[in-house]
């Protein structure tokens, strides 16, 4: 949680104070404007699944038989799959090549070179992937009736700073769609995931440049309080049964951070920070649900932290080097300048690396770290 370095792992990749600027300036603009086209996979899922129930039947949670499983997502640019509008290559970088070069060869204003997080958790529920809240008024109802996406770049558990909607008002926005518990009669709403990636630790640092790193950490208790607080919402306000929540990744082995030492080593301090944030957090839900039945904490630290730490257990031939590395530290993958010409380096493979940009993970990344919580995931929604 270094103060001079912006820490994007749910934001924009770039670091100046223009682009900050701008930002606070044209986000607005982001949450106005006309919903998008359905995404490649949103089609995909809806050509293939046209006879699902309509969004209006039953209850629609659970993973009984007889019961359609439904997945609601909140969080960052770790989850979000096109909820940030295009704004422009400069600060939404996500809806402009090269991202979406792997899957499906073309933007979708996923935050890779392909599938993420989202898709992944999606594909072990054995259901297609939740349509964006900002792609829903063309999407298939076969495809509304399985859950929503409103996670979106550069949110975090509290204000960032960038006007994307934080925890809450993503939480908010799923209740002004559907009945509270209450009153849908009993019926659980079906599963939640909360994907919390850092960027309300970076927002801390810049305003704090001073004392950055303790300004950061100073800051946890803040952070895992108010997330307490959204995730009690999900399941005693949304009718939740099942809450998966992610730990923070070690964010000190992202690019954004070993770019200073030519991607040879992590740096501690923001791991140490990582790692404060992941036990106060283990903690909250001990507390919140003692027995483990609706609570699941997605350990994303720990299968990063091996596919990034050293030299990647083989795995990943570049573990800190991204696939998209911009000429400068301060400039962002995709960045072009006023003639069009690439201000970026772009690698032949990106299975061969962790890291797609500064911070996010490519999709072969994504699907290492899957075929660790898979299992997890799919034992947890089958308990009772």
């Amino acid at each position: 949680m270094d103060p001079r370095r912006r820490q994007h792992p749910a934001a924009m990749a770039t670091t100046t104070t223009t682009v900050l600027l701008l930002l606070l300036c044209l986000m607005v603009a982001a949450t106005l404007s006309p919903a998008a086209e359905a995404s490649p996979l949103e089609e995909e899922a809806a050509r293939n699944r046209g006879n699902t129930s309509s969004a209006g039947s039953s209850c629609g949670g659970g993973d009984g038989e007889g019961r359609r499983k439904t997945l609601w997502v909140f969080g960052d640019s770790y989850a979000d799959t096109g909820n940030l509008g295009d704004l422009g290559r400069e600060l939404t970088h996500a809806w402009y090549d090269p991202y979406g070069a792997t899957f499906p060869g073309r933007p979708t204003g996923r935050w890779s070179d392909g599938r993420v997080l989202t898709d992944f958790i999606a594909s072990a529920m054995g259901m297609p992937t939740p349509v964006a809240y900002k792609l829903r008024r063309r999407a298939a109802q076969a495809l509304l009736a399985r859950g929503m996406n409103f996670a979106v770049g550069g949110a975090g558990v509290l204000d960032t700073g960038n006007f994307q909607r934080n925890l809450s008002a993503q939480i908010d926005l799923f209740q002004a769609q559907r009945p509270t518990a209450a009153a849908n009669g009993g019926c659980d709403a079906g599963v939640a995931v909360v994907v919390v990636s850092g960027n309300d630790y970076s927002y801390a640092a810049d305003k704090d440049k001073d004392n950055g790193t303790s300004a950061a950490i100073a800051y946890i208790p803040t952070v895992v309080r108010r997330l307490r607080e959204q995730l009690r919402r999900l399941r005693d306000e949304a009718g939740m049964r099942k809450v998966v929540v992610t730990n923070l990744h070690p964010m000190g082995c992202t690019p954004l951070f070993t770019r200073a030492v030519n991607y040879t080593g992590c740096d501690p301090l923001a791991n140490a920070g990582a790692a404060q944030h992941n036990a106060a957090l283990q903690s909250v839900l001990a507390g919140l649900d003692p027995a483990n039945r609706t609570f699941l904490l997605l350990d994303l630290n720990a299968p990063f932290a091996a596919f990034v730490e050293g030299d990647g257990g083989g795995r990943f031939a570049e573990p800190r080097r991204p696939c998209c590395e911009s000429f400068t530290a301060d400039g962002y993958c995709g960045e072009q300048d006023d003639g069009g010409r690439r201000q970026y380096t772009l690698c032949d493979d990106p299975g061969k690396h962790f890291y797609w940009d500064d911070v996010h993970p490519t999709q072969a990344a994504w699907a290492a770290v899957a075929e660790t919580f898979r299992p997890k995931i799919q034992q947890f929604l089958l308990s009772t």
